[in-house]
């Protein structure tokens, strides 16, 4: 995998886009020099036809990522696959068609872009099947064992066996040793694997590494050239996540990350603050209409005002458009939304389900209570909670909470103690791994499942 302002992509996923981003750009190119054939120098250069060009190469990009076209799960379902291929096209086609009616001049011209959508479609399912062909190839692929027969490596061997994006066979694993597994049997299992097949890497999953690993045997496979990594960077790779079980404070204290200087905290800071006034100034005609909505629908306050828990433990108010009933917590106190909750009113779920009814706290994100990107803030009743059952939950208020953040857009909404535990151990990596291009890479995620309307509560 390789890692980019501290996200780590599979390798394959970024030769993938790179491919689609060159195929683009050459359709386009190539149907502009095919309709203009005298004067192509001209388009090209003097009516900003590379502009144009990019412009059409990153439009395509963007209607694609929301069609899950980079997603792992959709890269083996063909029929499906094809089928969201054929959709990049004909969203390109409407899109341009009304940017047009509203800006002509932005257009390359109706027939260079007509065949350099032919093109287009055409060079996609090409290249879709001949990268579906290769990605499959035992010589393109790397063979993995996995030391380790406990319950960590087992995750490990299906988390890997699960992205085939990685481009990693898991050829063995200890889990598979006949009889008792000790060092003597592991090793054994291992070298039995070399001789027969190559193995390029040897990921080490031992729940005691001190007693039952074959240093002597992995020193050797090292010398021959083989990688040997520890399975907590691969899982934590593969997941993005950090697993609380096994941790202990002293892998905090040296692993890299969890530091923040002064000048990113300036940074993050102006890029929340920049964000927070976009959005409250796009948002803002749709104010006096979610207003109007709640007071019609039910009783009670526009605005719902509760305490939340930030920075450092400290407590501030946090705002958002009310979608419960004004008494929905009288009887049962502080309690978590639930599936179907019957306090969530008609306007409030649609609001729950468009992310209307976060606008408000857009306005903590000016003040500075919040961050736009962070873990999601959650109650002082809950904190006190979670704190004594989850270890590592107090890491959480080392940043500012925010609107959107890595476990939000990677997990559902939670209810439970274990949904609270899985989403602990996102927050961690998005603590570890904090940067302006993780930050940014949040974001565009989260305007994709506003957009498609997922995970909401």
């Amino acid at each position: 995998m390789i890692r980019i302002f501290k996200v780590y992509y599979p390798a394959r996923t970024l030769i993938l886009l790179l491919g689609e981003a060159l195929i683009v750009w050459t359709s386009f190119l190539l149907a502009t020099l095919l309709q203009h054939p005298d004067d192509s120098f001209i388009v090209l250069n003097y009516e900003n036809g590379y502009l144009k060009i990019v412009g059409l190469t990153a439009l395509v990009l963007v209607i694609s990522h929301l069609c899950d076209l980079y997603d792992p799960t959709h890269f083996d379902a063909k029929g499906e696959l094809y089928f969201r291929l054929l959709l990049v096209p004909g969203v390109m086609a409407l899109a341009l068609a009304v940017a047009e009616a509203v800006f002509p001049s932005i257009m390359l011209g109706k027939s260079s872009f007509l065949m350099g959508l032919i093109f287009l479609t055409i060079a996609l399912l090409g290249w879709r099947t001949i990268y579906t062909w290769l990605a499959k190839k035992p010589y393109l692929r790397e063979q993995v064992y996995v030391l380790g027969g406990g319950e960590r490596a087992q995750r490990l061997v299906q988390g890997l066996r699960a992205r085939s994006e990685l481009g990693a066979d898991v050829i063995g694993w200890s889990g598979n040793v006949q009889g008792a597994l000790n060092r003597q049997t592991m090793a054994a299992d291992l070298m039995e694997r070399v001789r027969q097949t190559s193995v390029h890497r040897v990921i080490v999953a031992m729940q005691d590494r001190r007693e039952a690993t074959p240093m002597e045997e992995l020193l050797r496979l090292r010398l021959r050239g083989v990688h040997i990594e520890e399975a907590t960077t691969w899982l934590e790779k593969i997941s993005g996540k950090i697993e609380v079980e096994n941790l202990y404070p002293s892998w905090i204290i040296y692993a890299q990350g969890f530091r923040f200087s002064g000048a990113f905290r300036v940074f993050r800071r102006l890029l929340a603050f920049s964000a927070a006034l976009f959005g409250l100034l796009l948002t803002l005609p749709l104010m006096p209409f979610v207003l109007l909505a709640i007071k019609l629908d039910s009783p009670g306050p526009v605005l719902y005002r509760q305490k939340r828990t930030g920075r450092g433990g400290e407590t501030f108010y946090c705002y958002k458009f009310r979608t419960m009933r004004q008494d929905a917590e009288a009887d049962t106190g502080p309690t978590w939304a639930l599936d179907d909750d019957p306090r969530i009113t008609r306007i409030g779920k649609f609001l729950r389900t468009s992310r209307l009814d976060e606008i408000p706290q857009l306005w903590c994100v000016l003040k500075g209570d919040m961050a736009f990107v962070g873990p999601r803030p959650e109650r002082p009743e809950f904190v006190e909670w979670l704190t004594e059952q989850l270890p590592y939950y107090g890491v959480r208020h080392m940043v500012r909470p925010g609107i959107t953040g890595w476990a939000q857009v990677r997990y559902k909404y939670g209810n439970t103690i274990e949904d609270a535990r899985e989403k602990l151990q996102y927050d961690l990596f998005y603590i570890k791994n904090a940067s302006l291009g993780l930050d940014l890479f949040i974001m565009f995620q989260t305007i994709k499942i506003v957009l498609l309307g997922r995970g909401a509560q």
